[in-house]
């Protein structure tokens, strides 16, 4: 019993040196030199600090593949492995939305420079994976900064689905000058539809008569997007918008 008592003692020490280590080599360098599982590890113990979760990280990195998949998961998902409970969840959760929060107070605070990769970067956590497509506007003012960031359609996006008019209602409400298009390709691959391109268009039509600006629209996909301003079709659109004016 006294063994077994000492054994516990132990273990809870080496428990408590081996996290104090990781938080000191966080603490002086960042991330660098940290294998996947050791983040993961640290990011568990924020819920459990008592506690030794390299086996859990580990068990969990096996089964989600990538950190990435881990932080990705679904919480019943992580409670399936043996180790882990609603409280381990915590620390993987709280990094997800702390970098969303991140990101999208850094973009609310700051103008937009026609950067399509750094609006890709504020909306890509919040959009990639979904099996639905969701369709983003950005609202901005005449200095290109962000008023408002509004979902306002769900579901398959074509010209259908999505109302010129009621983005327009909006963009009038928030008193915006210009407009960022953001929407999602479930399937991963952020190359446009016929019906994207329709929609753009139409979209892009929609502003001119209300003397407004499009400056994107930005599909996302796995890892990577497509930008209509980077490949010059806004600017297409605009001139075929004037062109089709001047013959009316």
């Amino acid at each position: 019993m006294e063994e077994d008592k000492k054994t516990k003692e132990q273990r809870k020490r080496e428990n408590q040196g081996h996290r104090q280590r990781l938080r000191e080599k966080f603490l002086k360098g960042g991330l660098r030199g940290f294998l996947d599982y050791e983040i993961i590890e640290l990011l568990l113990t924020l819920g459990t600090p008592r506690r030794n979760c390299k086996d859990q990280a580990k068990e969990a990195l096996r089964e989600f593949k990538t950190l990435r998949g881990v932080l990705e998961a679904e919480d019943y998902e992580l409670q399936k492995i043996k180790g882990i409970g609603s409280h381990n969840v915590f620390g993987l959760k709280l990094v997800q939305e702390v970098s969303r929060r991140f990101l999208k107070d850094r973009m609310m605070s700051r103008a937009y420079c026609r950067s399509s990769k750094e609006v890709f970067d504020y909306l890509y956590h919040t959009l990639r994976d979904l099996k639905r497509e969701k369709f983003k506007v950005l609202f901005l003012d005449s200095k290109n900064q962000i008023l408002e960031e509004k979902t306002l359609f769900e579901g398959t996006v074509d010209s259908s689905a999505v109302y010129p008019r009621e983005i327009m209602k909006d963009a009038l409400r928030y008193n915006a000058s210009s407009l960022i298009f953001v929407h999602n390709h479930p399937s991963g691959d952020p190359e446009p539809s016929a019906c994207d391109r329709d929609l753009t268009r139409e979209l892009v039509f929609a502003a001119n008569l209300m003397q407004l600006r499009v400056l994107d629209h930005i599909i996302i996909g796995n890892n990577r997007y497509f930008s209509f301003a980077d490949k010059g079709l806004i600017e297409d659109y605009n001139l075929l918008f004037h062109d089709l004016s001047k013959k009316n």
